[in-house]
């Protein structure tokens, strides 16, 4: 209805009905004349170097096209992972490529190549790696360094690179340790804050706990295939990422070509959950191979072939020395933690799990210490909430043992530590102040959803056998960083009076690519069926726009459209106020016009309007665009200029602080103590994520991100053989990812609804934080209705459960990764 906020109603997004009708068209499902297809070649060792390589046979079949390996690739600066390898160093790593006509000639070609690999020594896990004597992951270490610190005199660019280096403990820093501990050596990278030693003597209950949070595989519905051809020297690549803007640097670094000659097309993503934030390196393959076969490549990767390449959550194992007042409150935390990078990183996951532990816990005093290792196990990266989740991890069962034996609440003790407003986090800064966050109303949160869930009466139940059955109920409270800033937008009325609005999002079923142009048609007052949305082509000449990760969009982009619709908006006051007198000031819009305030009949209409700003030409069509704008938003101002009225900008506001949003999930479970078997009886999420900007979408992201951390606390994990460095957990079958089945037939959520201070529209970003809520609630509502103690690893498996209760202590191994 005409003068109703689009930004927090409900709509049907504009791409819903391709996708339930089969059009949306995904990377694998393009076809170009002559195409060819791609099949790997995979090192079946953990970790070796090539010795030699034989194509003869693979290239006298017929159909063969094409094969290329590591020396057909570009090397990279500081040695980044390449997308063909001579020195594999996770089993299932891709060596080389073939071209064939039909996949089951290009298979057949790889059976016939000979490669002579020579095994090199492996490690699976990273505390075997940290013992004296034992092999290391690469030839020239095992950790990573810590990145040196920035040079306040060195130009502008990309941080130096962090260094690999041999780091072992002693034998008596294992000794060290009591059964189930994790020993503490020498740490690579520390901060700390506050006076720990007071904070322990001040504490009436210390606790010293040891968790192991395993890593997982993404396994989108989508895997990461591609295609390509080169036309006119460019190339033209349909691949799968979660940031189409974003991606195409990268693509041209992996391929060796300028950005400018890369168009890159995914209008639909099949689901990433971090993996393809930025693409995947996997996609220079069919690019160089179309480039040496002179055709089209298709490459469709298999759910197998997924598993290897397609990336993986970094494992901890974290101990969390912790002090406690009576009232709850933390008075010292020392936390040490171990974190398995893969084969490749590093991965920065330990320090946002730091830092999001000294957010919502606030303790008075904190050090950290960490230890960052490579293995010869796949790649790892960016999981939907990566470090935050594997804090609440290692952190939550500390706090609900604590409040077992304070006589505490778990509500309680966690609104007690729970940040406010603008609270601090992080380490000391170089002039001694810590970082602070733009807003939070996290006690609000906790306060509501205890209400809502009705978490007194069922508490009331917890821990009550019922024939082989038992219940419990848990609370964690889900951070994670929610927005960053200065991107771009570029947006255009034109003389049919409708505005368009370029997006560089990812389309991977969040609906933000359509989402944040509401934003634009709520300043211009334009009705939303006359906005149409350009996305998934750079070819389109899309602005510079952030990365699809980190739940950074909803912010970065409301902020960026927030800027482009005013310069618009400012731009149609300048033409009106040129053409009908006054001040620009005295002019505002409404009805699809530019109208004097106070005398509505005197404007002009946005076809008008457009049709005035191509006559003007210089900034009001696009053909100056603002000195601040990435280079890539001017190149495609400049395409795209003299089509109409163009709004283009920089994202300029101001914003005191670090943006974080909160989801606060409250789980209640059921234990048969008799099987082990947990169910999922009811959950409820609670987000502090300031507006709402698409509510449907608001609960389905919520419990979505609620799913995974459901699924890491009760089956999904990552398996690995340790004699021979293979991975086990290949299929669904063994790392088993939840259904329809295993979650209760409603889930309601709830959105507190209070706008951030720091940004215009009040949006913070979501997809992250409920992943922690749903791992940590579900955790400590099998603790509360099993014991404290049952466990300290995930997931927590019926085999975990049973035979704890049976021997009346955990049985489970206390430190290894990937069981």
């Amino acid at each position: 209805m005409a003068g109703e906020k689009l930004v927090g109603a409900n709509y049907v997004p504009p791409d819903h009905v391709a996708k339930v009708t089969g059009r949306a068209k995904y990377a694998e499902d393009f076809r170009a004349e002559g195409m060819l297809f791609a099949k790997l070649l995979l090192s079946p060792m953990p970790h070796a170097r090539v010795r030699s390589i034989d194509t003869s046979a693979a290239l006298a079949m017929p159909g063969v096209k094409a094969i290329i390996t590591a020396d057909d690739v570009p090397d990279l600066p500081n040695g980044g992972e390449k997308c063909l390898t001579k020195e594999p160093f996770y089993a299932g790593e891709p060596v080389l490529a073939v071209a064939a006509v039909d996949e089951a000639t290009a298979a057949e070609a790889v059976e016939r190549i000979v490669v002579d690999f020579e095994a090199l020594p492996f490690t699976t896990d990273p505390l075997e790696s940290l013992r004296p004597g034992t092999p290391a992951a690469r030839l020239d270490g095992n950790v990573w360094s810590a990145p040196p610190p920035p040079n306040p005199n060195a130009p502008p660019g990309p941080p130096a690179p962090a260094k690999r280096e041999t780091l072992k403990w002693t034998d008596a820093d294992f000794a060290a340790a009591q059964p189930g501990q994790l020993p503490i050596g020498q740490h690579v990278e520390t901060w700390a804050f506050g006076d720990l030693d007071a904070g322990f003597a001040a504490a009436a209950v210390t606790l010293d706990e040891t968790f192991v949070v395993q890593s997982t595989g993404h396994h989108p519905m989508e895997t990461r295939s591609a295609m390509a051809y080169w036309q006119n020297g460019k190339l033209f690549l349909h691949l799968s990422t979660q940031s189409v803007a974003f991606t195409r640097a990268g693509v041209a670094n992996w391929v060796g070509i300028p950005p400018e000659d890369v168009v890159l097309i995914c209008e639909y993503t099949g689901g990433g959950f971090g993996s393809k934030g930025a693409g995947a390196v996997s996609s220079a393959i069919p690019a160089l191979l179309s480039k040496k076969a002179n055709a089209p490549v298709m490459m469709r990767i298999s759910r197998e072939e997924e598993g290897f390449i397609g990336r993986a959550r970094t494992n901890m194992t974290g101990r969390a020395k912790v002090g406690f007042a009576k009232d709850g409150k933390i008075t010292a935390l020392d936390l040490f933690i171990v974190q398995d990078s893969g084969a490749y990183g590093p991965m920065g996951d330990f320090r946002s799990g730091a830092n999001a532990t000294s957010l919502i816990y606030q303790p008075g005093a904190m050090r950290v210490r960490a230890v960052n290792v490579l293995t010869n196990t796949p790649p790892r990266t960016q999981q939907r909430s990566p470090g935050p989740m594997q804090a609440n991890g290692i952190m939550e069962p500390v706090l609900t043992k604590a409040a077992k034996q304070l006589g505490l609440d778990q509500v309680a003790i966690r609104h007690i530590n729970s940040p406010e407003g603008k609270a601090n986090y992080g380490p000391p800064l170089p002039n001694g102040q810590r970082r602070h966050i733009t807003s939070a109303f996290v006690k609000q949160a906790l306060d509501q959803g205890k209400a809502q869930f009705r978490w007194d009466e069922r508490k009331a139940q917890s821990g009550v056998r019922k024939g082989s059955k038992v219940r419990g109920v848990g609370v964690t409270v889900g951070p994670h960083g929610a927005g960053s800033v200065g991107f771009d937008s570029i947006m255009t009325i034109r003389p049919d009076g409708k505005l368009y609005v370029q997006s560089g999002v990812g389309n991977l079923g969040t609906h933000s690519v359509i989402d944040l142009a509401r934003v634009a048609a709520d300043i211009l007052a334009m009705p939303w069926e006359k906005v149409e949305v350009i996305w998934g082509d750079t070819g389109k000449h899309l602005p510079w726009t952030c990365l699809s990760v980190g739940s950074q969009t909803t912010h970065a982009m409301t902020r960026a459209n927030y800027a482009g619709a005013m310069d618009a908006k400012r731009k149609l006051q300048e033409i009106a106020a040129m053409d009908l007198g006054g001040s620009p000031d005295d002019y505002d819009v409404g009805g699809e016009r530019v109208f004097r305030r106070g005398s509505p009949g005197r404007g002009l209409s946005y076809a008008q309007a457009a049709q005035r700003a191509i006559a003007l030409g210089g900034k009001f069509d696009g053909h100056e665009a603002p000195p601040d704008v990435n280079p890539m938003t001017k190149a495609s101002a400049a395409a795209l200029a003299g089509l109409g009225l163009m709004g283009v900008a920089k994202d300029t506001h101001p914003r005191d602080g670090d943006t974080y949003s909160f989801v606060v999930g409250f789980a209640e479970v059921e234990v048969d103590v008799e099987t082990g078997k947990v169910d999922l009886v009811d959950f409820l999420s609670v987000g502090d994520v300031g507006t709402v900007v698409n509510p449907r979408s608001l609960h389905g992201q919520l419990n979505g991100g609620v799913c995974l951390g459901i699924a890491h606390a009760l089956c999904q994990k990552l398996v690995i053989d340790p004699q021979y460095g293979l991975m086990l957990s290949r299929r669904f079958h063994h790392t088993k990812p939840l259904s329809i089945l295993d979650i209760p037939a409603s889930m309601p959520t709830v959105a507190l609804g209070l706008a951030d201070p720091e940004t215009p529209v009040g949006a913070r970003g979501v997809g992250e934080p409920p992943v922690g809520a749903g791992y940590g609630a579900v955790m400590n509502a099998i603790a509360d209705a099993v014991g404290v103690d049952v466990f300290r690893r995930a997931p927590v498996t019926a085999d975990i459960v049973l035979m704890s209760l049976e021997h009346n202590q955990r049985m489970h191994d206390p430190l290894r990764h990937h069981l």
